[in-house]
């Protein structure tokens, strides 16, 4: 069904608990279908395999996008060691097994009864673990997935892995702020790992593996946290198509100004103001004259969110984005 184009617009953010099978893209389209509205788009893309918080942005709400996209995140994984993959999760085709011996034939990782691949015979320690972890804190170099949606001379790397191509992704500098062990049973590994953006929690897997000698894939990921938002505010599915959005959306959908809830706030005066919506920077003179960071929220005097601020090198305030006056308090 395509949105319908006599509808008033809307604008706001929902968080969407998204259920394993479905992409980013999916939810995006749900969303689409269930607002009317045509101009909808995802906080960055998500494994289908993975569950948990994805943050959809309706209207005018998608200038925030890129904010959600660079959030820190946190993620339970369900790591099994003894075993890799190609796509380095629960829906490759095992690739060796054993301290990295080729396999003959293919064979799926589970079961459709959900019974994980058989562990290696030997594998290591809970302290073994937690010390090879010590060496995945902090900034550190990691390859992405040959199956991920980075592009490479304009092709997703995973259209280049199922066309056969040798794949080797970029080395990137990522961050990791901790990495927990939530339970240990061997060979079933869970994790709780909060880290910057850009992490794939597949490629922590595959290291550890890697590290351990044992070779691991990762099983299960659930995001519970993507920057301000988590689990908590996220609406399933289903509970989405079983209401009317349109005539409940105060109550469903997020303000925008939340998703750069970590950016510090300045309220503009009556000129400000007039001069910010007509695109123009603002006097730092009648800003204050305390130092200001790099990005700030700004509101008009009545308290309505106008968008973000980025400083200058002269020190002027220069709108990286306008939120409309005419759209505030419509999330």
């Amino acid at each position: 069904m395509a949105p319908r184009s006599d509808l008033p617009d809307i604008h706001g953010l929902i968080v969407v608990d998204k259920p394993a099978g479905w992409t980013s893209h999916d939810v995006v389209a749900r969303v689409r279908r269930l607002t009317g509205m045509k101009r909808v788009g995802h906080g960055g893309t998500f494994d289908p395999f993975a569950t948990g918080v994805v943050v959809v942005a309706v209207g005018r709400a998608t200038r925030v996008l890129q904010y959600i996209q660079d959030s820190d995140k946190r993620y339970l994984a369900h790591v099994v060691l003894g075993a890799e993959t190609d796509t380095l999760d629960v829906d490759g085709e095992v690739v060796s097994r054993n301290r990295g011996e080729s396999l003959p034939a293919r064979e799926d990782v589970e079961s459709r009864s959900g019974a994980p691949a058989t562990p290696a015979p030997s594998l290591p320690a809970r302290e073994d673990v937690e010390a090879a972890l010590a060496h995945f804190t902090g900034e550190i170099e990691q390859v992405p997935p040959a199956y991920s949606a980075i592009k490479v001379q304009g092709r997703r790397l995973y259209e280049r892995a199922r066309a056969g191509e040798a794949v080797v992704a970029p080395t990137r500098i990522v961050r990791i702020d901790a990495i927990d062990v939530l339970d240990f049973e061997p060979p079933d590994l869970l994790l709780d790992i909060s880290c910057g953006k850009g992490t794939y929690i597949r490629s922590i897997a595959r290291d550890l593996g890697a590290r351990l000698g044992s070779g691991a894939y990762c099983h299960g990921l659930r995001r519970i946290r993507n920057g301000a938002f988590t689990v908590a505010d996220a609406w399933t599915l289903d509970e989405l198509d079983a209401i009317d959005l349109r005539g409940r959306w105060p109550e469903v959908a997020t303000h925008p100004d939340r998703a750069v809830a970590n950016l510090d706030a300045i309220i503009l005066d009556g000129d400000q103001t007039e001069a910010w919506y007509h695109g123009r920077s603002v006097d730092p003179v009648t800003i204050d004259a305390r130092p200001w960071p790099a990005l700030l929220r700004v509101y008009t005097p009545d308290g309505r969110f106008a968008g973000i601020g980025r400083h200058q090198d002269d020190g002027a305030l220069r709108p990286a984005f306008v939120f409309s006056a005419s759209e505030e308090g419509q999330a």
